[in-house]
């Protein structure tokens, strides 16, 4: 009877000590994966919630309802956020566990600080702008600010137009939102069409997500007219440089065109992938994608890339001497010769840009990107990007599926299981965000159309389909 309850007594032990090395086991995987997935998620409400605010100007509440809620974001109403409107930063926490902060810095937009003292960051931004002039309110845009309205010019079919127009911003189902806020036309270089949502208007910089990689293009191509770079280059991160890494191969080209070979998932749905962790949890995005192996020989595979974008931010940063002034580049160089006012791109962190997803505009503004583009890198008759840059970038990946993708830029539109119909014309090529942002850009009609807005996964908005009756309600140009 002793030796039985002894027995009862060790398997007792036994069972709670097993049960306790499981708790520990299991805490010790599950723990970092959920307080990992509690970073992204106050990261992302802090950042989505300070450019929201001090950089597009909109409503607290209004972003809290539209925004930071709605399907695959109904874990966020476990966070709380704190807004500090004097300061102009937000801090996100989930019970008050995995805290992230992002400050708002003029004319640079929000940055998450991510353990940075942040009167240093703010140090770094002062003065970094001085006052733009405004844009002349009696130049017709793009040159100036006026935007003259009137009857649709002649050869444009002014019916199929509006129609097409109503129905990019109608809603036939409630249950899939398009959710379009805002769409400009601009055709022979001035606008002839726009629309707003209710709450955004023609000056609220929005974001373009993706569409800001060939906002990258751009400052590449500056780089490589400045003779600062070439597409040949290799040994280009410092994490690449040592005398036996594969990765000190990888070109410039093969950067630009998605072909590193470099290992990055991209998956949005996963919270724990790449790009979600790269974005919101990470202060320096591009020594995150630097670090990522090799799983392919460079320029054999192509696989879409925040941070391939995001490394070609930093190779930038290596050809100025300061920081202040590659922070004051973009403005300098393509934001201001544009005349996007409303331009900003954050840096992250360690003070580089975040050229992948983060760059803010009005929709003018992603307009005057886009004319910019159609003009062959010219700009009020003066040769902005290098000669030959554009028709660079608009050369098909042939390691990309069906030719679809130039040089961060889009050939094809992706996530769109049609052309339209009619269907979009052959020499359309794209800027492309999430959530259906997008910027078509058409120059056999001398066209750029820009829509933005937030069409969730599952949301009736598909741009080809939606923007193709719009597109070709206008005559192509005479050869």
């Amino acid at each position: 009877m002793v030796q039985s309850r002894m027995f009862l007594g060790l398997s007792r032990r036994f069972w709670l000590m097993l049960a306790v090395i499981v708790l520990v086991t299991a805490a010790g995987i599950v723990g970092p994966r959920l307080y990992r997935m509690a970073l992204l998620g106050s990261g992302y409400m802090a950042q989505l919630l300070c450019s929201g605010m001090f950089v597009s100007g909109r409503d607290y509440e209004d972003l809290m309802r539209q925004d930071l809620s709605g399907p695959g974001l109904e874990a966020l109403r476990l966070f709380t956020p704190s807004v500090d409107t004097d300061a102009k930063d937000v801090s996100a926490a989930v019970f008050g566990l995995a805290g992230q902060t992002s400050i708002y810095r003029e004319g640079l937009g929000c940055t998450l600080i991510d353990g940075r003292d942040e009167a240093e960051l703010r140090a770094v931004a002062e003065g970094l702008f001085p006052p733009a002039p405004a844009l002349d309110r009696d130049a017709e845009w793009p040159d100036g600010a006026r935007v003259t309205k009137g009857p649709w010019p002649g050869g444009v079919d002014g019916a199929a137009a509006a129609r097409a127009i109503e129905a990019i911003f109608a809603e036939p189902d409630p249950k899939r939102p398009r959710g379009s806020r805002a769409l400009v036309v601009v055709y022979r270089g001035r606008i002839v069409a726009e629309r707003y949502a209710d709450g955004f208007d023609a000056h609220m910089p929005l974001i373009g997500w993706s569409m800001s990689k060939t906002g990258t293009n751009a400052l590449v191509g500056l780089r490589v007219q400045d003779r600062a770079l070439a597409l040949d280059d290799t040994r280009l991160m410092p994490e690449w440089r040592g005398p036996d890494d594969p990765r000190g191969a990888i070109t410039l080209n093969e950067l630009m065109r998605m072909t590193s070979g470099l290992a990055f998932d991209e998956s949005y749905d996963d919270k724990l992938s790449d790009v979600s962790q790269m974005l919101f949890t990470h202060g320096d995005t591009a020594r995150f994608a630097a670090e990522k192996p090799l799983i392919h020989e460079p320029g054999t595979v192509w696989s879409y890339s925040s941070g391939t974008t995001n490394i070609l931010a930093a190779i930038v940063r290596e050809t100025f001497d300061g920081e202040r002034e590659y922070l004051r580049f973009p403005h300098d160089r393509l934001f201001a010769p544009l005349g996007m006012r409303t331009a900003a791109l954050p840096p992250d962190a360690s003070g580089t840009l975040m050229g992948a997803s983060f760059l803010y505009a009005s929709a003018r503004d992603w307009a005057r990107l886009g004319l910019l583009f159609v003009q062959d890198g010219m700009w009020r008759g003066e040769r902005l990007l290098p000669a030959g840059w554009a028709a660079y970038s608009l050369r098909p990946t042939p390691q990309s599926p069906h030719n679809d993708y130039g040089a961060q830029i889009w050939l094809k539109l992706p996530d769109s299981p049609g052309r339209g119909e009619p269907p979009m014309p052959e020499d359309a090529f794209y800027m492309s965000g999430y959530d259906g942002q997008v910027v078509a850009m058409v120059p056999s009609r001398d066209l750029v159309v820009v829509r933005l807005g937030l069409s969730r996964k599952g949301s009736d908005w598909e741009s080809a389909r939606d923007l193709a009756p719009l597109v070709n309600a206008f005559p192509a140009r005479a050869p």
